[in-house]
């Protein structure tokens, strides 16, 4: 009796044996796909929402790398707006600049003046610029360094001076280690008009400097040749009070 029993039971103790190796099989099995399914899913998601670095295109995913290609990011903040001044400036390169045109405005030399004066001639006799006589004086600044300095020479044949002059920034005479003097030369080129019974054009040529006073008086002297049948030669030191604008 006991035999058959133990006969009986071989079979259940065999299938339980089977049944627990299969058990502990499944649990240490690295390729179950049960223990693959987060990762998959993982995967789908990572596909469905790419990194915010990432730039798609077409069906291609593409992660810049730093350094090498430009991101989105500094894509965006790029001033590309065609009213920007640098847009502006890029799109008029040919575009030229005008001096700023002012009646009786103060030049790098000074401010502009008109005054009286004494002219002394030097070389010649056929014009009053070569006596000695009574002138009045001026300056007219139109740009930052061009004026114009019309003067008339009195005398038996009065002659007027009408040059334009390239006015000079300030230069300073003196020791550096005391006060400097001031002073702005000049240089131009115009026409002198002899009136009277023997009226005569000529070339003029001018050169002097401007002596800044104070803030209302500028001295001045010049030395003027004018190109007649006989080359006439004056040179003419006055004071003139400045002014600006008409």
């Amino acid at each position: 009796m006991s035999l058959r029993t133990n006969l009986f039971c071989l079979p259940s103790l065999a299938a339980l044996a089977v049944i627990s190796s299969s058990l502990a099989a499944n649990a240490v099995n690295p390729e179950n796909p049960a223990s693959e399914e987060p990762t998959a899913n993982k995967a789908a998601e990572l596909q469905q929402f790419p990194s915010p670095t990432a730039e798609k295109i077409g069906d291609r995913t593409i992660i810049p790398v730093p350094g090498t290609v430009a991101t989105s990011l500094i894509m965006l903040t790029e001033d590309t707006d065609p009213t920007s001044q640098s847009y502006a400036q890029a799109a008029q390169p040919n575009q030229v600049a005008q001096a700023d045109v002012s009646l009786a405005r103060p030049t790098r030399g000074g401010s502009s003046y008109i005054g009286v004066g004494g002219n002394v001639g030097l070389i010649g006799g056929n014009s009053s610029l070569a006596d000695g006589n009574f002138t009045v004086i001026s300056k007219i600044g139109f740009t930052r360094s061009l004026s114009l300095r019309p003067s008339a020479i009195l005398g038996d044949n009065t002659t007027l001076l009408i040059p334009v002059t390239y006015d000079f920034s300030f230069q300073s005479l003196g020791d550096p280690f005391t006060e400097s003097l001031p002073v702005a030369p000049y240089v131009g080129v115009g026409v002198a008009l002899k009136t009277g019974n023997n009226s005569e054009t000529a070339v003029l040529v001018t050169g002097g400097v401007d002596i800044p006073l104070n803030n209302r008086f500028t001295a001045t002297a010049a030395v003027n040749a004018g190109f007649f049948d006989q080359t006439d030669v004056g040179l003419l030191v006055g004071v003139g009070y400045n002014f600006s604008g008409f």
